[in-house]
């Protein structure tokens, strides 16, 4: 199924997209929304415009045929940051043969050449959630600006293009903050004024992480700094490994060289999922084990203390009441053998 846009800003694309499936937008007074019909599938898209020439369209659904969203102007197209934090979308442009995947966790910066448009393709029985950003240059540039310092000169001259001079495409995998944004957009329960704001809000906070990101993948002989989805599947990875291992003492920097990282990355995915360093965590998960075999198997605290891995008992006691306030001994399971504590 094709579906024609030949409208700006993003109220515009939301009306055009509901005339071409048939059914009714609901103006949720902050922003449009339209469901879409369970003739071809499920979901919404959902969107707003705002006055600083900056919007924000969510697609959140499921089609039962293959989609295809042409975007068509007589008039210069906006610069599109655009996200896929589920399933996975196609781009191209109007005139070009190459399309560009954009699988989940990943994100695209593109801004076509004069009129030439766009085409975001979904696949047919395919969960998809993407939000774009929608930038119209020629009203962002009535902003102050500040002559876009502090980017870099590649971007900052796609932001200027205000006539679309210049094809650009980027790709890349987008930032746990920009994980994180999508979600709040998704289900902050705001109305009115306030979710207008609230929108405005997040889609220039999304614009800062990605122009952040970009950054951060163009820049030349150093490492990324910014925490990726990818990274967060190598914390799930080393917290698995931990979890199969409670017997080893494993070091972190062996942590990180299994799991295809660095140091200072891990610790700063540990940090953000769990809020404890990597040595800390397995400290946790140790006391966890030990907790459960006090009060569910016959072992003694001994035993217990060899079975996570540790070989002083007095250091294990000291650490298992700071962590519970009461000694090992106080867990351990109804009649089991209760040597020492």
């Amino acid at each position: 199924m094709r579906i024609d846009v030949n409208t700006l800003p993003v109220n515009d694309i939301i009306k055009d997209i509901s005339k071409c499936i048939d059914v009714p937008v609901n103006d949720g007074s902050g922003e449009l929304i339209l469901k879409i019909p369970s003739s071809i599938g499920e979901g919404y898209i959902r969107g707003a415009s705002f006055d600083s020439g900056i919007g924000i369209i969510t697609y959140n659904c499921k089609f039962y045929e293959d989609i295809d969203i042409h975007f068509t102007l007589n008039s210069i197209h906006p610069l599109k940051f655009i996200f896929c934090s589920q399933g996975s979308i196609n781009h191209c442009f109007e005139d070009a043969n190459t399309v560009n995947t954009i699988d989940s966790f990943q994100n695209i910066i593109v801004s076509s050449s004069g009129y030439n448009g766009h085409v975001l393709s979904f696949k047919k029985d395919v969960a998809t959630h993407v939000s774009s950003l929608e930038i119209i240059r020629s009203i962002f540039s009535h902003r102050d600006n500040y002559q876009f310092q502090g980017i870099e000169e590649e971007l900052k001259e796609v932001f200027r293009d205000q006539v679309s001079e210049k094809e650009f495409f980027y790709q890349g995998n987008y930032s746990l903050k920009s994980a994180d944004l999508m979600e709040e957009i998704a289900t902050k329960e705001f109305t009115g004024f306030l979710r207008s704001i609230f929108l405005e809000g997040k889609a220039f906070e999304m614009l800062v992480v990605q122009i952040a990101q970009y950054q951060d993948d163009e820049a030349e002989d150093k490492l990324p700094q910014i925490l990726r989805k990818s990274d967060i599947e190598k914390v799930n990875y080393v917290s698995k490994r931990i979890e199969g291992d409670l017997g080893s003492n494993l070091t972190v920097e062996a942590l990180a060289k299994e799991a295809g990282t660095n140091v200072n990355k891990l610790q700063e995915g540990f940090k953000y999922v769990y809020d404890l360093t990597v040595n800390k965590y397995i400290q946790h998960r140790k006391l966890e084990a030990a907790k459960e075999m006090l009060m569910n198997t016959d072992k003694n605290i001994s035993e217990i203390v060899v079975a996570i891995g540790l070989n002083n008992r007095s250091y294990f006691s000291k650490i298992f009441k700071e962590k519970y306030g009461v000694s090992p001994k106080y867990f351990l399971k109804s009649g089991s053998r209760q040597d020492q504590d």
